[in-house]
């Protein structure tokens, strides 16, 4: 089969992807195999192609928004069925022992493993998934709208729960790509008011179309939360000095660049505060994937050819994507 491999991680300049011919995995007793019909590209895939996460597997096809039907089953599997449509998602192993698997955190275990990082992911024809990991899927979407929903969906329903909007709250979204514009439109559904501030011109008519009450460069009002999409920690004070007495900004990237000082009068005082965004659970997988079915959202994808991967990694580098890239697989 045909998979993509970061071989050296460096600036998308660098062609850190290339393309390999690569035996068609087996799977494990307890894994499912998935013929791949669509992969989302997320900015995670971003970040372990350029380096910017540490090189956890070498030569690991990235990955990890992956959609397609169950090819094969390893002997222990039940519950699947050839031709069942699955999704893989970022969470691929956790230990279930430790103190956070036992408070229903898996999201924090130590052992965690992931997809397109630890294991290879959704850049190929084929991938394996352990079958307590794969995710079933709602129906009403196309492949090309079910596969940003495996982490963008899933990320940005986490960092809204972690933004902890109160009922009608006003929420700001700093950055307006793949994931922000699917949680937008669940915190509209919520009765949230919503502000994107966004740079791009597109990104500000998406939001707009979307329900956003505005599109700019700053909120027009103090927000009660908000959540930094973009990578860019030079947002993380003008974020905080837009929050409202008791604002909590969440940071949903599992990347940021470096946070210039902070004044505590301005950006911390009257009980703000700062929340990271690690992952998601299987929980709240399957909670937001309950939620896509029964509220149809949007979903903005611009298609490659699984053959243009580095492409669409490197658009998405330059800011040229509007919503989210997605490579056609099968």
């Amino acid at each position: 089969m045909t998979a993509w491999r970061v071989t050296r991680p460096g600036p998308m300049a660098s062609h850190p992807l290339e393309t390999a011919r690569v035996p068609v995995p087996r799977p494990a007793a307890d894994e499912l195999l998935v013929r791949i019909s669509v992969c989302g590209v997320c900015r995670t895939d971003l970040h372990v192609a350029e380096g910017d996460l540490p090189v956890h597997r070498p030569g690991v096809t990235p990955g990890h928004e992956v959609v397609g039907e169950v090819a094969g089953l390893g002997a222990d599997v039940t519950g699947f069925e050839t031709g069942d449509r699955v999704g893989i998602a970022w969470l691929r192993h956790t230990c279930g022992t430790c103190r956070f698997c036992e408070r229903g955190r898996e999201n924090l275990c130590p052992r965690s493993r992931y997809t397109g990082w630890d294991a290879d992911g959704g850049y190929a024809e084929f991938a394996v998934v352990p079958a307590a990991y794969a995710l079933a899927l709602p129906t009403g979407y196309t492949d090309d709208e079910l596969a940003p929903l495996l982490c963008a969906g899933l990320i940005g329903y986490h960092a809204l729960t972690r933004a902890e909007v109160p009922e009608h709250g006003r929420l700001g979204i700093y950055g307006f790509g793949g994931s922000a514009h699917l949680t937008a439109q669940v915190a509209i559904a919520r009765g949230a008011t919503v502000h994107v501030v966004t740079r791009s011109a597109e990104a500000r008519e998406l939001a707009l179309a979307l329900g956003a009450a505005s599109a700019g460069d700053a909120p027009p009002e103090p927000l009660d939360s908000a959540i930094l999409f973009a990578p860019v920690g030079t947002l993380v004070p003008p974020a905080l000095a837009a929050l409202d007495r008791g604002g909590t900004l969440a940071i949903a990237g599992i990347h940021l660049s470096d946070v210039p000082p902070l004044n505590y009068q301005r950006h911390l005082f009257q009980e703000r505060q700062v929340r990271s965004v690690t992952a998601n659970t299987r929980a709240g997988a399957r909670e937001f994937l309950g939620f896509a079915g029964t509220h149809h959202l949007s979903v903005s994808t611009v298609p490659y050819a699984l053959a243009d991967a580095d492409r669409a990694l490197t658009d998405l580098a330059a800011d040229r994507v509007t919503g989210a890239a997605v490579l056609r697989v099968g």
